[in-house]
C-alpha cells in the first residue's frame, strides 16, 4: 500500500515534468496527459481495492523525517481513511474527466501547454492535501492547490477581468490560509509536536480535559473555521466564487464545481476532533452554513449566466455539509459532496454546448429574439413569493442582486485598513526606512556586548517591520519586482525576529533563510523573463 500511495501522489507531477520537458505540440501534450490519467487511475484503483482488501483501516505511513533536531522531527507522513479514500476517488475520477474533455476543448487555444501544467500541478496539490498524514503536509498541499487557481482564473491573461478577478480570490486564499497558518503553528505550541491526524481522535477521546486549555481550543477551532470557510467561498466569503469562473470552463469544473471547494469541508473532516469538541465551535459552524445557505439561494436566483447560477448552487450545497458537520453527519457528508461534485462537474461541462443550442434554436424560430421584462416577484422561489408582501420581495431581490453586499462589507472591514497602512508605508522614502531598520538591526550586537538591553525587546520593531513590509507589498500594484523584494525582506525579518527572542534557534533560523533567499533570486529571475517577454498569452 505504502508504494502505492506514493504513485498515486507523485503521478500528477510526473505528468507535469513531462509536459514541462515537452515541445507545445497539442497532439504529444494530449497524449502525455491521457496516459498519466490512466496510470495514476490505476495506482488509484489498485491502492482502493488493497486497502478494502485489508478491512479498510486507518492507515498510515510514514516515509522518513524531513528534519529532526533532539527531541523534535518533522515527518513526511501520509493517511489514508474512509474520508482520504472518498476524496481521492473523486479526484482521479473528475481529473480524468477533465484531461480528457479539454484534450478537443482548447485546441488552438494560446496557451495549451499552460493549461495542463496548471492542471496536474493542482491534481499534486489536491492529492498532496487528501493524503496528508498532519496539518503541516496538508497546508504545503493548500498553498500549490491556491496557487494553480489563481493561475486557472488568470489563464486568459491579457484580458483585464480576468486578472482582477483572480487577484480577488488569492487575496480571500491569503487571508483565511493565514488561519490554517496559525491554526498549524498553534497546534505545535499546544501540542508540542507535529500532530498526527491518526492521533487526534485518541487524544481527545481518552481525557476527561482537552490537552490544552478551553481557550486555546476554541481560538484553534476558530482559526481553522475561517481557512474552511474562505476555501469554500462560506460566508461572509461567497462573492468571490462567480468571480472565480473567468478561466476556461473545464477549469471551473474541476476547481470550483467539483473538488476545490469542498477542500474547506475536507479540512473541518480531518481536524473534526478539534474543534467539535466544544459546542461554540459547532454553533459557529452551523451559523455559517445556515447564513451561507440564505443568502447563496437567493443570489443564485439572480445570476444573469449559466457559471453564476452553478457557482451559487454549489455554495448553498456546500453550507449544508457545514450544517451536516455540525450535526456530526460525516458518512452523510462524503456521500453529499460525491452528489454535488459529479453534478457540478457534469453542470460545467455540458453548459456551452446548452448556450450554444438554445442560442441555434432562438435563431431558427425567431431572428429578433427580445428578452421579455418580469417582475422581480418572479426571480423569488415559490414559497417567498406567495407568503411575503410585494415590498419586502422586492427587498429580498435588490438583497439577492447585490449579494448581500458581503465583498463591499469585506472590502471595507479588510483589505481598505489594510491597503491604507501599506499605502502609508510606501509613502515614505525607502532611505528613510533603510536607515530605521539597519539602526535596529545594528543594536543587535551593542546590545549583546554591553548587556545593555535585552535583545527580544530589540525583536518589537523587527517584528513590526514585517508586518509593515507584507503591508506594503499587499498594496503595491504597479511594480512586481519591489512587491517580490518586500515579501522576501518580509520573510528574512521575521526569521531575524525569531532569532532576538530565543538565540539557541540559531540554526533553525539559518535553514529558514537558505530556503528564502535562493527562493527570492529565482523570483528575481523568473519575474525578469516574464516581463520582457510581451506575449503572455501564447506563454507555456
Amino acid at each position: 500500500m505504502n508504494g502505492l500511495i506514493l504513485a498515486s501522489l507523485f503521478l500528477p507531477m510526473l505528468g507535469f515534468m513531462l509536459i514541462l520537458a515537452s515541445a507545445p505540440n497539442e497532439h504529444r501534450i494530449a497524449r502525455i496527459s491521457l496516459w498519466t490519467a490512466r496510470l495514476m487511475g490505476s495506482c488509484v484503483l489498485t491502492l482502493l481495492a488493497t486497502w478494502s482488501a485489508y478491512g479498510f483501516p486507518n492507515h498510515e505511513f510514514v516515509w522518513f523525517d524531513l528534519y529532526a533536531r533532539g527531541d523534535y522531527h518533522f515527518p513526511i507522513l501520509f493517511y489514508l481513511d474512509v474520508v482520504g479514500a472518498t476524496y481521492l476517488f473523486c479526484a482521479w475520477a473528475i481529473f480524468a474527466i477533465i484531461v480528457r474533455y479539454c484534450r478537443v476543448y482548447l485546441h488552438r487555444e494560446p496557451g495549451y501547454k499552460r493549461f495542463f501544467l496548471t492542471i496536474f500541478g493542482f491534481s499534486f496539490g489536491l492529492n498532496l492535501v487528501i493524503l496528508s498524514g498532519s496539518i503541516d503536509m496538508l497546508f504545503a498541499g493548500w498553498e500549490i492547490v491556491g496557487v494553480c487557481s489563481f493561475l486557472l482564473i488568470a489563464f486568459y491573461r491579457h484580458r483585464p477581468q480576468p486578472v482582477r478577478n483572480a487577484l480577488r480570490a488569492y487575496t480571500i486564499y491569503r487571508f483565511c490560509d493565514v488561519g490554517l497558518l496559525l491554526g498549524a503553528w498553534m497546534s505545535h505550541l499546544l501540542f508540542h509536536e507535529s500532530q498526527h491526524f491518526s492521533e487526534l481522535a485518541n487524544l481527545f477521546d481518552h481525557a476527561a480535559m482537552p490537552p490544552a486549555g478551553y481557550a486555546s481550543l476554541l481560538f484553534l477551532s476558530w482559526l481553522i473555521v475561517i481557512a474552511a470557510s474562505g476555501k469554500s467561498a462560506q460566508f461572509p466569503f461567497c462573492f468571490w466564487l462567480p468571480r472565480a469562473m473567468e478561466g476556461p470552463t473545464p477549469s471551473s469544473a474541476i476547481f470550483y464545481g467539483a473538488l476545490s471547494i469542498h477542500l474547506g469541508v475536507f479540512l473541518l473532516l480531518r481536524t473534526m476532533p478539534i474543534w467539535s469538541y466544544h459546542y461554540v465551535s459547532r454553533l459557529v459552524v452551523l451559523a455559517i452554513g445556515l447564513l451561507t445557505i440564505v443568502v447563496a439561494s437567493l443570489s443564485e436566483k439572480t445570476q444573469s449566466n449559466i457559471k453564476g447560477q452553478i457557482a451559487y448552487a454549489s455554495i448553498t450545497q456546500v453550507g449544508f455539509m457545514f450544517v451536516e458537520l455540525a450535526f456530526g453527519l460525516e458518512p452523510l457528508v462524503l456521500m453529499h459532496f460525491l452528489g454535488n461534485a459529479f453534478l457540478r462537474c457534469y453542470q460545467l461541462l455540458v453548459s456551452p454546448s446548452i448556450v450554444a443550442h438554445l442560442l441555434r434554436v432562438e435563431g431558427s424560430v425567431d431572428t429578433d429574439f427580445v428578452i421579455k421584462p418580469s417582475a422581480m416577484r418572479d426571480r423569488l422561489p415559490y414559497s417567498i413569493r406567495d407568503t411575503l408582501p410585494g415590498v419586502l420581495q422586492n427587498t429580498l431581490y435588490v438583497f439577492a442582486l447585490q449579494e448581500g453586499n458581503l465583498e463591499r462589507l469585506v472590502r471595507m472591514s479588510l483589505w481598505d485598513p489594510l491597503k491604507t497602512i501599506g499605502s502609508r508605508a510606501n509613502a515614505v522614502r525607502p532611505a528613510v526606512k533603510y536607515l530605521v531598520l539597519f539602526s535596529v538591526l545594528a543594536l543587535i550586537p551593542v546590545s549583546k556586548l554591553q548587556q545593555t538591553v535585552d535583545p527580544a525587546y530589540l525583536s518589537m520593531p523587527v517584528s513590526l517591520a514585517m508586518v509593515l513590509a507584507t503591508l506594503g507589498a499587499f498594496s503595491q500594484n504597479r511594480n512586481p519586482l519591489r512587491v517580490w523584494h518586500a515579501i522576501a525582506l518580509s520573510c528574512l525579518l521575521a526569521g531575524a525576529a525569531v532569532w532576538m527572542m530565543t538565540p539557541e534557534a540559531a540554526p533553525d533560523v539559518l535553514l529558514f533563510a537558505s530556503g528564502i533567499v535562493p527562493s527570492w533570486l529565482l523570483g528575481i529571475f523568473v519575474l525578469k523573463r516574464l516581463l520582457r517577454d510581451e506575449d503572455f498569452a501564447a506563454m507555456p
